[in-house]
């Protein structure tokens, strides 16, 4: 069975994303035009310093995110949305989209297709460990969904990617979350970033 882990890129105080997102700006209040500029400059502007780490980013054989990271579309699937990333999204391995409401799995070119699961966290990983056989699953964002994950104790590896900025506010990760015991497995530093894998060696586990 593979690694189940997340990769997030985070400020230093924690956030992931400021306030106010929307659908013209996805990070909301980040300090930037609202695309992750400040937060997400190591992935944008210098691609081949954190080559290593990118690559790591989309690597698995399956992914979970939450529906804020598929996009701004909130309540019944009443437009047409098929995420953030064009046509060939980067992922190329089925992806699960926790939402409250049914639509049918969208295929997009490159392999990816999108799978919406609305019976619950445990449901779209037990759906992901079948796609990825033995393979890594990544649970991709937002900080809500990785918080869920990390307090139902379901997340093996930790890959935090900590950009040199506050943003005082907005999405932050650990929220809710009880505390856990870490091993650091390696820690990397770049000019824009700070790239540190922990093992998680306790967690909280089911209430």
């Amino acid at each position: 069975m593979g690694t189940v882990y997340t990769g997030m890129t985070m400020s230093i105080d924690g956030y992931t994303a400021g306030h106010n997102q929307s659908e013209e700006r996805p990070f909301g209040d980040d300090g930037g035009d609202g695309w992750g500029d400040k937060l997400h400059a190591w992935y944008a502007e210098t691609p081949e310093e954190n080559k290593a780490e990118i690559e790591e980013l989309i690597s698995a054989k399956a992914f979970i995110m939450g529906r804020n990271m598929f996009g701004p579309v909130r309540g019944e699937w009443d437009r047409p949305w098929n995420g953030w990333w064009g046509d060939d999204p980067p992922y190329h391995a089925p992806v699960f989209v926790l939402t409250h409401h049914a639509r049918d799995p969208q295929p997009m070119d490159g392999g990816t297709t999108f799978h919406f699961v609305t019976d619950g966290i445990e449901s779209a990983l037990d759906q992901a460990r079948v796609a990825a056989g033995d393979g890594d699953i990544a649970i991709i964002g937002g900080a809500t969904t990785v918080n869920q994950y990390l307090a139902a104790g379901l997340i093996d590896e930790l890959r935090l990617h900590i950009s040199p900025l506050t943003l005082g506010a907005g999405t932050r990760l650990f929220d809710g979350v009880p505390g856990l015991k870490l091993e650091q497995v390696k820690s990397r530093s770049a000019g824009l970033v700070t790239h540190v894998t922990y093992r998680v060696l306790s967690r909280p586990g089911p209430a």
